[in-house]
């Protein structure tokens, strides 16, 4: 049997009001076939010396939601393994 689980990555633009430079922030939506839902988040941001290359800040923002997302995995996968051994469980990865 196969399972299909589907990653969606919506990147924002936007200038950051608090530094030089600008600010691109990604979102990771991954829904799993069961319907269940997990986000994660990252931002990159390009310093005023630096080349203005947006797809550069996309790449980044990206790259950090879709780390902070398989954080988020697993530690869900730690939480439901914990529940059903009625114990502390840790994944090294």
């Amino acid at each position: 049997m196969t399972h299909s689980w589907k990653v969606a990555i919506h990147i924002f633009d936007a200038d950051d009001l608090r530094a030089d430079g600008d600010v691109t922030t990604a979102h990771a939506v991954l829904t799993t076939s069961a319907g269940t839902r997990l986000d994660g988040y990252g931002r990159a941001r390009r310093a005023p010396q630096d080349a203005d290359v947006p797809e550069i800040g996309d790449e980044l923002a990206a790259a950090r939601a879709l780390r902070d997302l398989a954080d988020r995995l697993l530690r869900a996968t730690s939480d439901d393994i914990s529940a059903i051994e009625h114990g502390d469980v840790r994944i090294t990865h």
